[in-house]
């Protein structure tokens, strides 16, 4: 595992979103070095793809959930996770 891709594993959302906020934020401002924020830019990328891909799942739980005649949830089915 790169250091670009330290300790993914594990982290939520919100921490995930939160650190990629913070990123954006040392780039935006540029007081960041040339390497520094090259490293940066390289962790939020893959921050960015971490949360698609738990938003994803999210997505796909959400569409599992059935639901009756009424509109309301009658349960869930497994999710496939694969």
């Amino acid at each position: 595992m790169s250091d670009v891709q330290t300790a993914l594993e594990g982290l939520s959302f919100e921490k995930a979103l939160a650190e990629l906020e913070t990123i954006v934020g040392h780039l935006e401002r540029g007081d960041v070095p040339l390497e520094e924020s090259i490293k940066i830019y390289e962790r939020g990328e893959v921050l960015k793809k971490h949360c698609e891909a738990l938003l994803k799942q999210a997505e796909t739980k959400v569409e599992k959930i059935r639901t009756g005649a009424n509109g309301q949830a009658t349960g869930t089915e497994p999710l496939d996770v694969e």
